[in-house]
């Protein structure tokens, strides 16, 4: 079974598999966001053949998202030949719950000058498996494959892939299958247990200077908790060839005695 079943050309199905981390009864934000990587894609093929590739990828993530029925609306913001900026907006019931705005460029060969001074982390044949279902719940969570090296609390190197298809009977890109697993790294380095501090993410920012390719997703991933409630992750994102991008999660950070709880 996929993330979403496409009911018509906006809206969507969400599956059981999305079940969220935080609160059991509404979604991990992780699969939508690929899901509107996706529509953005989608929406671009029908409009022009010139492979404008996503490069940038702003989420709001203005509330929760229960496991149901969604709809997603796309809007070109600024048109261009070779660079364009494109809003999708993903809501339920009315109520907008997630919006993007997605920076598409044109592709050209810079190979004689391309380079990163970011280090290489140990490739996924080179780390241990680890079950994120010891920390974590959900149904989303249940289906990812991690191989992780937790340096310290809230730094960690990892790959996660995932045997679920993004949108049944639809072929989705290597971008959007790892929008879709992009918001895993707030849970993957672990700071502070769950049970003890929530530190839900408001939004996800990532840009790639080179498009993804593979099915691993690395990601060296610093999670940093402020003294006034507000925390960060920061990644530096991979596939198997070396780093190819950021991310970054600002996080509403809430200790807690009650446990896990939905982060409403």
């Amino acid at each position: 079974m996929a993330y979403f079943e496409r009911l018509a050309e906006d809206r969507f199905r969400a599956t059981e598999h999305t079940g969220g981390a935080w609160d059991l009864e509404t979604q991990h934000i992780a699969p939508a966001l690929g899901l509107l990587a996706h529509v953005v894609e989608t929406d671009r093929d029908r409009r022009r053949s010139d492979g404008l590739v996503l490069t940038r990828l702003s989420y709001d993530i203005l509330g929760t998202v229960p496991i149901a029925e969604i709809q997603i609306a796309v809007e070109v913001l600024r048109e261009g030949r070779t660079i364009e900026l494109v809003e999708a907006v993903l809501s339920n019931r009315g109520r907008a719950a997630v919006r993007l705005r997605a920076w598409l460029m044109q592709p050209r060969d810079t190979t004689a000058v391309a380079g990163t001074a970011h280090a290489r982390i140990p490739g996924p044949g080179e780390l241990e498996p680890w079950d994120p279902t010891t920390v974590w719940r959900g149904g989303f969570i249940a289906t990812v494959e991690v191989r992780r090296r937790l340096t310290e609390p809230g730094r960690a190197g990892y790959w996660v892939r995932t045997g679920q298809p993004l949108l049944a009977g639809e072929d989705v890109s290597g971008l959007a299958a790892v929008a879709g697993l992009l918001d895993v790294a707030n849970g993957m380095a672990v700071r502070s247990a769950p049970e003890e501090v929530l530190y839900p993410n408001v939004d996800l920012t990532a840009h790639f200077f080179a498009q993804p390719q593979g099915e691993w997703l690395g990601l060296d991933s610093t999670v940093s908790f402020g003294a006034e409630g507000v925390g960060l992750t920061t990644s530096v994102v991979h596939d198997e060839r070396g780093a190819i991008g950021t991310s970054s999660q600002c996080l509403t950070v809430r200790p807690t005695t009650h446990g896990l709880r939905s982060s409403s």
